[in-house]
């Protein structure tokens, strides 16, 4: 799985799993279900990853004893290899984890992983957005009497979407300096 494409079908399969042993289908729907429109996975790309992960040895597969419709499926469940790459990659905040591909999938992920680790991939994505804001206004403001009204008010409504979650990425920001500066609760005294 070297591409990235590959690393976050991988994060987000390993993720899942580490839920629930799941079979195919379940998993596909989880996934799904779990990063939305955002992220649809097929079959054509989650059955090489499965496969893929199978060799790798970082997931195994269980035949249920009893068969579904005559035939049994095939139940995918983490190995201890699996769960060590899963913390691997839970563990990466470097600039993949806030690309648009793999954002979604890092934070879908977020209770696993460690504060420091999800505040530099928050700051890492608001500071990408920032950067995209900038060159989509320069932009804009360039061209836009060159664009018609129907091409300006699309510029508009994808300028306010990333606004949008730029202020929505300083929100999730401030919520985890906050945590990490409280201090923590000592429960050994609680008798």
């Amino acid at each position: 799985m070297a591409s990235g494409q590959g690393r976050v079908l991988e994060l987000a399969v390993l993720g899942s799993l580490h839920e629930t042993p799941l079979h195919g289908y379940e998993l596909r729907k989880r996934l799904n279900a779990l990063l939305g429109m955002f992220r649809a996975f097929s079959y054509g790309s989650l059955y090489p990853c499965l496969k893929s992960l199978l060799e790798q040895g970082l997931i195994a597969e269980e035949r249920p004893t009893e068969a579904v419709g005559g035939r049994s499926k095939i139940v995918y469940k983490l190995t201890a290899d699996g769960k060590e790459r899963l913390q691997d990659l839970l563990t990466q905040a470097g600039p993949s984890a806030w690309e648009d591909e793999s954002f979604g999938v890092h934070f879908a992920f977020f209770r696993h992983t460690e504060a420091e680790v999800r505040l530099r991939i928050l700051e890492g994505r608001r500071s990408r957005l920032e950067e995209r804001l900038d060159s989509v206004r320069t932009a804009l403001a360039r061209t836009r009497e060159r664009l018609d009204s129907y091409t300006l008010e699309l510029q508009r409504h994808g300028l306010e979407g990333v606004e949008r979650e730029v202020r929505w990425l300083n929100e999730l920001i401030a919520t985890e300096r906050r945590a990490s500066q409280e201090p923590a609760k000592d429960t050994s005294s609680d008798e």
